[in-house]
């Protein structure tokens, strides 16, 4: 892991103190390459959300040490100056729901994180632009995001999270809302543009149509992670 990729080592998250404390996340490990795809699984209660708003620097961890490429970047608190910078520039987020914004084409739903994190604007929207190709949903950039299919948007929604060139992307249940040909589309795309843009992607699910699909699964369990092989079959090389 060079340059690209995530690693987490015993990584804790307690809430509250005293009688009253819990430990939603006990210890955490974690290792995602450049380029690779895998799933975090587990049961409602296990820490998967905590997980994935600790990795998101939207809370603190506890204890432990987190990694981007090779920069430190928590180690029993943040080593970086601006965690809304960390959020919008190396964190990419696909959601369950896409968020679009209503009332922005789809060419400046995807255009408006780097403009805010102050490219030009013509060269935001040639970086928008050629995810949206990528994703063969150019057709659609001048579309509003009414104007889409759910499929369409969640698309959209990928090149969103992708626009920045983040090192990791957090898929939070991005298959739920949608059908089995559309949700394996979903993870085709996510593999691809792993692959294409060396990002590595984390993918929290309950779709059991898409597990098969994983090279690598970590399941959580009372706040301890266990690595397992999947399947992986259909995806990468």
């Amino acid at each position: 892991m060079a340059d690209r990729g995530i690693r987490i080592e015993g990584l804790r998250k307690r809430y509250g103190s005293g009688d009253t404390a819990v430990d939603a996340l006990k210890r955490v490990d974690m290792e995602v390459a450049p380029g690779e795809v895998v799933g975090l699984i587990g049961p409602s209660g296990s820490g998967k959300s905590t997980l994935l708003k600790c990795l998101g620097a939207v809370i603190d961890p506890t204890a432990g040490r987190m990694r981007l490429g090779d920069e430190l970047i928590y180690e029993d608190g943040w080593k970086v100056p601006d965690l809304r910078a960390l959020r919008r520039d190396r964190i990419g987020f696909v959601f369950q729901a896409p968020y679009l914004i209503p009332f922005l084409e789809v060419t400046d739903n995807v255009a408006l994180l780097p403009m805010l994190a102050g490219a030009p604007n013509a060269e935001a929207r040639s970086r928008a632009l050629e995810l949206l190709a990528a994703l063969d949903v150019a057709h659609r950039a001048h579309a509003m995001p009414s104007q889409l299919s759910g499929g369409e948007q969640q698309r959209v929604a990928i090149a969103r999270g992708l626009v920045n060139r983040p090192p990791v992307i957090l898929a939070d249940e991005p298959t739920a809302p949608l059908d089995s040909e559309r949700a394996m589309a979903v993870i085709r795309i996510l593999n691809e543009m792993a692959q294409k843009y060396r990002t590595a992607v984390i993918v929290v699910t309950h779709d059991e149509k898409i597990i098969p699909t994983f090279r690598r699964i970590y399941h959580i369990r009372d706040g301890v992670t266990h690595e397992e092989r999947g399947e992986g079959r259909g995806f990468g090389t």
